[in-house]
């Protein structure tokens, strides 16, 4: 079994601490989450939690059952098994003289990014998309110099009808 990166939504109830128990399980397991993201979610009194992480099937199945023992933790969903839609947000600070604007404004609109703030020797750029969208960006502003560099984490959705 190889390992791949995994998506998991985890439904919880919105109380103090069950961030840190459920990230504390994945750091217990020896199993690094890549990003995480928290939110509200379509029920009151209930949070949604996008977890990424790489590992075999196994390990999957592992932090799985583990997940479910805790009491706060609802329903526990490997949504990259299935079609998914994933985005996630991130602004990225670039070294921009006047006179390079026009070549970095030409990445900003090849990627639908958008310019966020405008400063003597910089702009932010804000982009949206798929992980490897915000990857390949990067890349290409790199050699303008990125001063400062933020993302959210991935959040995501199944396709289709409702699960």
């Amino acid at each position: 079994m190889s390992a791949r990166k995994h998506t998991i939504s985890v439904l919880v109830n919105d109380q103090p601490g069950v961030l840190q128990r459920v990230s504390g399980l994945f750091g217990r397991r020896g199993f690094n989450i890549e990003s995480i993201t928290v939110g509200s979610s379509e029920e009151a009194g209930l949070s949604r939690m996008v977890i990424v992480s790489t590992g075999d099937d196994r390990m999957l199945d592992q932090i799985s059952k583990q997940l479910y023992k805790l009491i706060d933790v609802i329903r526990v969903v490997n949504i990259s098994a299935q079609p998914m839609v994933a985005r996630e947000v991130a602004l990225i600070k670039v070294a921009a003289e006047p006179s390079q604007r026009p070549e970095v404004l030409g990445v900003v609109e090849t990627f639908r990014a958008s310019v966020v703030d405008i400063g003597p020797h910089s702009l932010i750029v804000q982009v949206i998309g798929a992980p490897d969208k915000i990857d390949a960006m990067a890349e290409l502003l790199k050699p303008y110099g990125i001063q400062e560099f933020s993302r959210t984490g991935v959040t995501a959705m199944i396709r289709g009808a409702a699960q």
